[in-house]
């Protein structure tokens, strides 16, 4: 099993974040690609299309809760649109990047846009911050001994099988993210509200409308149900390796600069150009965080120049394949609950 690859050096003298952002803006790797964003934005529409029409054709037919498969990988995909426009890496206005956003989200998923930008703004402003990142913070799981500590009940027995419990758990992150959007909408504005809550009205209308139109209810319930738990289970397998086990800052310790607290906190996937699709580009967390609006294609061009540049400056740069992320990852899990099984 491939280890994580960690490059350590002496810290070079008045290294800090300016001299790479200056590397990567003069290389051009910050400037949009609308061309490959319109590219990918079209052929995913496409294969979201040819799966609702492979659902009407398909019919009342048992065969067609397969097209669960494809529907949540194209889904995917469509999410992973919408967090690349909340970041600002496809369109060159605000208001354009929201409208990409908006139809990526509330109306092909009927996931709320705002609410997961404000989440996700969050959780990249101080990534596993235990008390400033979301992420990070006392939900169905918990991610320090401290917040296993006051688990009580029912809670006290999730965290002591949270790493066992994971995978199974993803199969309902698909519900839950609507659940979420759907309560956020109290939090917005009233014209944000009224648009996001048309959105996500139209957005199930429409689902619900071509499952029925092509299936029994019956059947219709059973690939609804299949086609989020695999939804909800692809992405949790995304962002599972991106945080989960490295660095948590201290709450009370000395403020990280942005280098280091986005460095330190996150963790690599080596990969290809599968990889790098099935993950939406995720794998490169660090050059995310450290650019979040740099286009997806160029992460992968901006790799060697933060690898070279975090050797300089002494920072631990945390890169593993995937199978040794998710062990890593539920590792710490199983160490966080570890108190709870023998006390």
């Amino acid at each position: 099993m491939p280890q994580a690859t960690t490059l350590l050096a002496e810290p070079a003298a008045g290294s800090d974040f300016a001299p790479l952002l200056r590397q990567v803006r003069g290389q051009g790797l910050l400037e949009r690609r609308r061309g490959w964003y319109a590219r990918s934005i079209a052929v995913n529409l496409l294969a979201l299309a040819a799966t609702a029409t492979g659902i009407v054709l398909c019919g009342d037919s048992w065969w067609t809760v397969l097209l669960a498969v494809p529907a949540a990988l194209f889904w995917a995909r469509t999410a992973f649109v919408g967090h690349d426009s909340g970041h600002a890496q496809i369109a060159g206005t605000r208001r354009a990047g929201r409208l990409i956003g908006l139809v990526h989200a509330d109306l092909l998923l009927g996931m709320s846009y705002a609410w997961w930008n404000d989440k996700h703004n969050r959780h990249h402003a101080n990534p596993n911050h235990v008390d400033k990142d979301p992420d990070v913070g006392v939900g169905a799981l918990v991610w320090t001994r401290r917040q296993a500590a006051q688990r009580l009940g029912f809670s006290r027995w999730l965290t002591r099988n949270q790493a066992v419990l994971f995978f199974p758990m993803l199969l309902l992150e698909g519900v839950n993210l609507k659940i979420s959007s759907v309560r956020d909408l109290k939090r917005q504005s009233p014209a944000e509200r009224r648009t996001e809550a048309a959105l996500l009205a139209l957005h199930a209308t429409g689902y619900a409308a071509l499952l029925l139109s092509a299936m029994s209810p019956g059947k219709a319930v059973v690939f609804a149900l299949a086609h989020h738990a695999l939804f909800g289970l692809h992405l949790g397998m995304v962002f599972a390796p991106n945080h989960k086990g490295m660095e948590m800052p201290d709450p009370d310790g000395e403020r990280w600069g942005h280098l280091r607290r986005q460095v330190l906190t996150s963790r690599n996937v080596r990969g290809g150009p599968v990889t790098d699709w099935l993950m939406g580009g995720l794998n490169y967390q660090i050059e995310h965080h450290l650019f979040p609006s740099m286009p997806r294609p160029h992460l992968r061009l901006a790799r060697p120049l933060v690898r070279t540049h975090c050797r300089a400056s002494g920072l631990a740069y945390t890169e593993t394949g995937i199978v040794d992320s998710y062990r890593q990852a539920l590792h710490h899990m199983h160490a966080v609950g570890a108190p709870l099984r023998t006390g």
